[in-house]
């Protein structure tokens, strides 16, 4: 479902998996935007100018100029900005109560324990200097069992929660790092066609490459 072109969202964000979530998500909307690449790599979400638009100092963020009352609005986290632009645009998300709690409860599942947890698996078992085993461990281990439960979830599902919606635009970016995460979908048989049927997404693709 399109939205009718307006102003640019400026879309503050990373080659990360939170940092791909919000151009998918503008992809698949059809809504303009532009990328103001904060390298964190280099510390720039540390920089005043982006603390003001992200009290954390964590990616994405978004100013949207074109906000509710047609005033501009800034905000940050991942999973709150996907609900604030499905609410703008009307997309993936479900208007039946019943529908809309199973995909937030999904969205909740993905920015609470699947990004985090995964977040550390990357950490201990890629990036961390010092090879920690009880770390490496712990965090492969939390890691493959929450693959398990989404693999459940999508038995006899194309989607998450049913029909494409923004807990699969949120959890996306995370899985497609399977193998970062010492995770073998040869034991997972609903996931490997769900990823290939997201990544098979031309909106996908561009939100992807938008970084």
């Amino acid at each position: 479902m399109a939205h009718a072109p307006g102003k640019p969202i400026d879309v503050h964000t990373w080659s990360t998996p939170n940092g791909w979530k919000i151009p998918i998500m503008l992809e698949e909307c059809g809504l303009p935007y532009r990328v103001v690449p904060v390298n964190i790599g280099r510390g720039d979400q540390m920089a005043p100018d982006f603390l003001a638009i992200s009290p954390n100092n964590k990616i994405p963020a978004i100013v949207d100029p074109d906000g509710p009352d047609g005033q501009p609005i800034t905000i940050f986290e991942s999973g709150a900005i996907l609900q604030y632009l499905s609410r703008k645009t009307g997309c993936f998300l479900p208007a039946d109560e019943r529908a809309r709690v199973k995909v937030e409860e999904w969205l909740m599942w993905q920015v609470a324990g699947f990004g985090p947890m995964l977040g550390q698996t990357h950490h201990f078992r890629i990036y961390a200097q010092e090879k920690i085993p009880y770390a490496i461990e712990r965090f492969t281990t939390e890691a493959q069992r929450l693959y398990r439960v989404l693999d459940r979830q999508l038995a006899g599902r194309d989607y998450v929660a049913g029909d494409l919606s923004i807990a699969d635009i949120a959890i996306l970016p995370w899985a497609k790092y399977h193998e970062k995460q010492g995770v073998d979908l040869a034991e997972l048989p609903n996931l490997r066609p769900w990823i290939a049927r997201m990544l098979a997404r031309p909106g996908v693709q561009r939100g992807f490459a938008a970084i």
